[in-house]
């Protein structure tokens, strides 16, 4: 059976050990590893490999010796509790001992959890799961958190955001990869160790991700406050750093944004920024509808990047755009 992304995340949270197993699947490796981490761990509890409740299988492995699944899910554990067998990294392969074990899977053996890929409509694997009356396949896209999993996130590591703290955590889950997201969680768990009063924007703003290089905050402030003739220098400081251009381009789209936010709501709280006044400044110069224009400039560059028929340096053409948008910024 299939299972959409909002009944994938309250399936993940209480798991039935019942089932006879589960499919995780999709392109982006970090976020699939994720959630089966966050699977096993809710399905098996905190000590299933220590308890020899969990057996890992490469899918490499299992295509040399078909027989690694089904001895997993028919042996007998020393310990009580769920047990699984986890096969990473499947495909079609594979297919053959996936679906007989699936086929011969009985109430009181191992749970198979699978992950893979970008698995297609047409995966032998993908299918199996999909129709099996007591498995679930579930497709992991590549969507940033939302409200009610950053939530959750929050509530496992005993914090309680205010309203502005959710802002700019919300802001930073679409800018930030999950894995780098959930680290951010983390760090601001040890931030408010000691500390019983709830989770506010200064606190995120204080843990949050930074530049490596104090220059790509430079090359914002360079673009944001017209200063066009000074973006050559600062790009050949974060070319010769080795800054990735989609990274740059990204930090952008995340700053500009901050701005137009600024700039659409007056007076609102400013969070998600290390010098306020100066963000403020800057929004008031632009105002809105030239923010708007910003935006889309860096998100076209942004997908340019990312085409696959793109052949121009990238670096020159995150250049292109900062130089155009700083001129963009000079006009009256």
């Amino acid at each position: 059976m299939k299972l959409s992304p909002r009944e994938a995340n309250g399936y993940f949270a209480k798991p039935d050990a019942g089932r006879t197993g589960l499919l995780i699947f999709g392109s982006d490796a970090m976020r699939v590893a994720l959630k089966r981490q966050e699977f096993l761990k809710a399905l098996l509890g905190p000590d299933a490999e220590e308890e020899m409740r969990l057996t890992r299988i490469q899918a490499a492995d299992l295509r040399r010796d078909p027989a690694m699944l089904m001895d997993a899910i028919k042996a007998v554990g020393f310990f009580p509790g769920p047990r699984a067998a986890f096969v990473e990294e499947a495909n079609d392969n594979v297919a053959k001992p996936l679906l007989d074990a699936l086929a011969e899977w009985q109430p009181g053996d191992a749970q198979i959890v699978v992950s893979g890929g970008d698995l297609k409509k047409t995966s032998k694997v993908r299918k199996a799961f999909e129709s099996h009356p007591n498995a679930y396949a579930v497709a992991i896209y590549d969507n940033p958190p939302d409200r009610a999993e950053i939530e959750r996130l929050l509530a496992e590591a005993g914090l309680r955001p205010e309203p502005d703290a959710m802002g700019a955590l919300s802001e930073l889950a679409r800018t930030l990869d999950p894995g780098d997201f959930r680290q951010t969680v983390e760090k601001l768990a040890l931030y408010k160790l000691n500390d019983a009063g709830p989770l506010t924007g200064d606190d995120v703003t204080a843990c949050a991700p930074t530049s490596t290089e104090a220059e790509v905050d430079d090359i914002l402030h360079v673009i944001a406050e017209a200063r066009a003739g000074e973006i050559g220098p600062v790009m050949n400081k974060l070319q010769g750093q080795g800054v990735n251009p989609v990274t740059l381009t990204i930090m952008a789209i995340r700053h500009f944004r901050t701005l137009y936010r600024i700039a659409a709501s007056p007076g609102a709280p400013v969070y998600g920024v290390r010098d306020r006044d100066r963000a403020i400044r800057q929004a008031k110069a632009w105002g809105a509808a030239k923010l708007e224009t910003a935006l889309t400039v860096l998100t076209e560059t942004d997908l340019t990047l990312r085409s696959a028929a793109q052949t121009a340096p990238a670096l020159a053409l995150v250049e292109r755009a900062f130089i155009r948008l700083a001129m963009l910024a000079a006009q009256r």
